[in-house]
């Protein structure tokens, strides 16, 4: 028995380091990444300059518009929001009352007595949140899908492997092909459903995430 419990211990303690250098879960479309579609197989040669299977027209552009070309991110995130909210709530009530002449009853005793009750409530409360986000940076995105009007759903990841820990960057969105520039690139803003990461992992990023055990007794806890 105890060599069971011993065996158990091992194994979480185990899966407790394997998962510091696990890939964190994710929200972005999968998959994040796609093989281009296989050319036609090569006709045969049809002239001594013009290949058909090797065309490519003399003013074709390099913007992404198929399945498995690369664009280009640019994260230019910037939000900022702000509420503000304040309440109150006062209540009164006042009772008052008496007992007259009352001598044909057994409260006889009671005559002259003058009752008086009041309530009182009052409620008071403010609340004030403010947020201020930036994101900056760069990162290439696959075309995983053509929409049938034309536009892009793109995604992409970026690991770093710094120092204790991996840092991952992931994008995807549906982009119009209007929006993407001469260079291939386009702006983090004009990207629809648009799903932006930034994640680590590693015992630094552990060491600043609550242990699962800590978190029930947060949820179940009245106070």
């Amino acid at each position: 028995m105890m060599r069971q419990v011993l065996g158990a211990i091992a194994v979480l303690l185990l899966s407790g380091c394997a998962s510091i250098y696990s890939t964190p879960p994710t929200v972005v479309h999968q998959p994040m990444t796609v093989r281009p579609e296989a050319r036609a197989q090569m006709v045969p040669a049809n002239g001594s300059i013009y290949q058909a299977a090797q065309l490519r027209p003399l003013f074709e552009d390099r913007r992404a518009r198929l399945i498995g070309d690369t664009l280009t991110i640019n994260l230019v995130e910037r939000n900022t929001a702000q509420k503000r909210a304040n309440s109150s709530a006062s209540r009164a009530s006042d009772v008052t009352g008496g007992i007259t002449a009352a001598s044909k009853v057994p409260l006889s005793g009671l005559a002259g007595m003058n009752l008086q009750a009041g309530v009182e409530s009052d409620f008071e409360g403010a609340g004030a949140s403010a947020a201020n986000n930036v994101f900056n940076g760069t990162i290439t995105v696959t075309v995983i899908e053509v929409y049938p009007n034309g536009n892009l759903l793109v995604s992409g990841e970026k690991q770093m492997a710094i120092n204790q820990g991996n840092e991952f960057i992931r994008f995807s969105g549906v982009i119009n092909p209007n929006t993407v520039t001469a260079a291939n690139t386009v702006q983090s803003t004009q990207v629809a459903d648009a799903r932006i990461e930034y994640k680590g992992s590693g015992y630094i990023d552990e060491s600043n995430t609550m242990g699962w055990l800590q978190r029930f007794f947060v949820a179940v806890s009245p106070f």
